[in-house]
């Protein structure tokens, strides 16, 4: 399966790349800032097409296209994010990614994170036992502390200290926005961020959550609960050592 999904990452990365300049149409969801773009729908067009004829019984969740209610818990459910951090697509054409997993019966098996203009694809889950950078099999980061690394944050969770997160800022070394959850996570599967803390939908998370628990970091939501995979959400991932630092800070409240 996962050669199949790898082979369709490449393809859709082409077609996103083609979709850049005159072609491009925009449109807003809930505001300016809140963007879609006539690419991120066909290109989530493109990938269901492809999961339709590998596995006809499979299901979608995406983030596109109608298909954002899919429930998580039964069957083989593909999770897809097109085009996660739209905003960056179109004002930077960089800094944005494909992301898919796959979840059987509610439990991840694998996912996916490609850095389309970085050419570079993060894949792995307990169906494979490992996780990768295109080819190469990768360690899992140091578990380090909140004290000692960087912190990937929502800018408007920071900008307004909702759960505690310019204390959690501050007491990192320094937060991170990159505006696109994929290459947050791409960071803390490579060890350069040692948690990211923002609000999230299911097609944010997936894929992301899946590498992270298969290298040994954490995953929770609001009041230290499972995440729902139904509508945005409270996030927290990171390395144990700094889940327990961020937790610390209010039990009852994060």
């Amino acid at each position: 399966m996962e050669k199949e999904i790898i082979g369709w990452i490449y393809e859709a990365a082409e077609r996103i790349k083609s979709g850049l300049g005159d072609a491009l149409k925009v449109d807003q969801k809930n505001g300016r800032t809140d963007l879609v773009t006539n690419v991120d729908k066909e290109v989530q067009d493109f990938i269901v097409g492809k999961i339709n004829a590998y596995d006809p019984d499979a299901l979608i969740l995406g983030e596109e296209n109608g298909q954002d209610q899919t429930p998580i818990d039964k069957g083989r459910v593909f999770v897809i994010d097109p085009i996660d951090g739209t905003l960056n697509f179109v004002m930077q054409q960089e800094n944005f990614c494909i992301m898919i997993a796959v979840y059987e019966e509610g439990v991840g098996q694998l996912g996916f994170i490609y850095d389309v203009m970085q050419d570079e694809l993060f894949w792995g889950g307990p169906k494979v036992g490992k996780v990768f950078l295109n080819k190469e099999e990768l360690a899992a980061p140091a578990n380090q502390s909140l004290s000692e690394g960087l912190i990937g944050m929502n800018a408007a969770l920071y900008r307004k200290n909702l759960y505690h997160a310019q204390e959690i800022g501050q007491t990192s070394m320094g937060i991170r926005v990159l505006g696109c959850a994929g290459l947050d996570f791409i960071a803390i599967i490579k060890g350069t961020q040692i948690g990211y803390v923002s609000m999230l939908s299911p097609w944010d998370y997936a894929a992301g959550m899946i590498m992270m628990e298969q290298l040994g970091m954490t995953v929770i939501g609001k009041n230290q609960q499972p995440l729902s995979f139904r509508g945005r959400e409270f996030f927290i991932g990171a390395t144990q050592a700094a889940m327990a630092d961020i937790q610390a800070f209010d039990k009852e409240n994060l």
